[in-house]
């Protein structure tokens, strides 16, 4: 079965074909480093890495390039208001530039907590000013961008595919609708290429003049093209990001190489929380220290982002976390059980018995991963294969063999304990010592023993073939 994917620009499921056979050019909008990402930022970051992950277990080479925003993110759509970073430089009276590599640094610890793949590449903004400055001058000398005082707009109506992606129309762009009406705007949807202000913080000498720095939307076209050429196979985002944010990259990067920009254009659906929006007012705007300080490992979290499917609304709560939690046990004992089985403990007289359940289990997985990252689906194979190990014992062979499958899906999904986990020295002897308490039935010692792990968190289970335990 083939990949398909959603592509927002066609509005249609769509086989993918990258452009190169074999090599897929993915750019993922990344962070605005002007605070701590939340974990709604991190529900579309998490969506790129499963995708990126699926895309090399179909054998795909992926080159995976993710920009750091750390200049020319405004408050707002219409080229009005503070530079995101800029307010809290000043709200904290600090340096933008220390601002920037503070939250890009908590980011990187964030991703790597969540089990992120680093990308290949991050280029941040600021070190990309020459390349978006040759980009607007050729927009300028093209008659697609015009000067004004300084400033650079990109002229909407000399891109004829403007609103595509978007489903927005220029007649519809009224002034005062999404945009507001700045007078040197030629058309209300005009938008800004190069900003000046002497009173920026973060700014750059051009031709325009000695006080200028970057729109937002000219920044990812600058370090896409860069760092990918001049078509790419997929650009992700979150679902904010289609409007104006991509609808400008591609009018923009098109206009300029006279090539389609994207290939495949796929948006993650905002996160909810306990139902609803997620806002600072409500102080429900969750980090992954909020969730780690709740005791949660930070899988749980990953679990409970990628669940669901990516382009279906998700709703977060604490009580989620903790069903997050639950499952990923089931998911781990499946694990622990398989690599015991394929051992020969606990296994079936058959070598091959429960072949079966396991060709139907990677059957599903495969399908459903391969129709639009369907994670929910996903998921659910691995749980149904858990249940056929527990109603019937799977051969060692195919024991084996169900255990590279799920290490192989869990490449995937990063949140399943494959390996088996080493415990303290401690734990193993008073294991031990249990052990020779029951051979002497010392019932109450063994007794006393097991709940003294099991409130450390450690479960055993007597078998045939011995004690098995686990995390609980």
């Amino acid at each position: 079965m083939s990949f398909v994917v959603y592509n927002s620009y066609s509005k249609k499921k769509e086989t993918f074909e990258p452009i190169e056979p074999g090599k897929v050019r993915m750019y993922n909008c990344g962070p605005t480093v002007y605070n701590r990402a939340h974990i709604g930022n991190f529900r579309s970051y998490l969506f790129a890495d499963v995708l990126r992950r699926w895309l090399e277990y179909l054998g795909h080479e992926v080159r995976q390039v993710m920009n750091i925003t750390d200049v020319g993110h405004l408050q707002d759509d219409a080229d009005d208001g503070l530079d995101k970073i800029e307010e809290q430089a000043r709200r904290e009276k600090r340096d933008p530039w220390e601002i920037s590599r503070e939250f890009t640094e908590l980011f990187f610890r964030d991703a790597e907590e969540l089990s992120i793949l680093p990308a290949h590449e991050y280029p941040r903004a600021t070190d990309h000013v020459p390349e978006m400055l040759a980009i607007i001058e050729d927009l300028v000398q093209k008659g697609f961008a015009y000067e004004v005082d300084g400033e650079v707009y990109f002229d909407v109506t000399r891109f004829e595919g403007y609103g595509r992606l978007s489903g927005n129309r220029l007649e519809d762009l009224e002034a005062g609708a999404r945009v507001e009406v700045r007078e040197e705007k030629r058309h209300p949807a005009d938008f800004a290429l190069w900003k000046s202000d002497p009173h920026h913080m973060m700014k750059w000498e051009s031709r325009f003049g000695p006080h200028g720095f970057p729109g937002w939307h000219i920044e990812c076209s600058a370090m896409a093209l860069k760092h990918l050429g001049e078509e790419i196979d997929i650009h992700t985002g979150g679902e904010d990001n289609v409007f104006p944010h991509h609808e400008s990259e591609i009018a923009q990067s098109e206009s300029h190489t006279g090539r389609r920009f994207a290939r495949y254009w796929m948006h993650a659906r905002f996160l909810q929380v306990d139902g609803g929006k997620m806002s600072k007012s409500l102080g429900n705007t969750y980090v992954l220290d909020d969730v780690k300080a709740r005791g949660a490992e930070p899988r749980a979290l990953r679990f409970a982002l990628i669940r669901g499917h990516y382009r279906q609304p998700l709703n977060f709560t604490w009580e989620i976390l903790d069903e997050s939690a639950k499952a990923l046990e089931g998911l781990d004992d499946l694990a622990r059980r398989l690599r015991l089985a394929a051992q020969g403990r606990n296994a079936a007289d058959d070598p091959s018995g429960g072949a079966d359940a396991l060709a139907e289990a990677r059957a599903k997985f495969e399908t459903a991963m391969n129709d639009d990252l369907n994670t929910a689906m996903a998921f659910s194979a691995l749980f149904e294969l858990r249940s056929a190990v527990l109603e019937s014992r799977l051969g060692a062979e195919t024991a084996a063999a169900a255990l590279d499958f799920v290490r192989a899906a869990n490449g995937v999904l990063a949140v399943i304990r494959v390996d088996e986990e080493e415990l303290d020295a401690d734990v193993e002897r008073r294991i031990a010592a249990r052990e020779e308490a029951r051979a002497g039935k010392n019932w109450a010692e063994a007794d006393r023993l097991r709940d003294e792990l099991l409130a450390e968190g450690i479960v055993l289970e007597d078998s045939a073939s011995g004690v098995i335990w686990r995390r609980k």
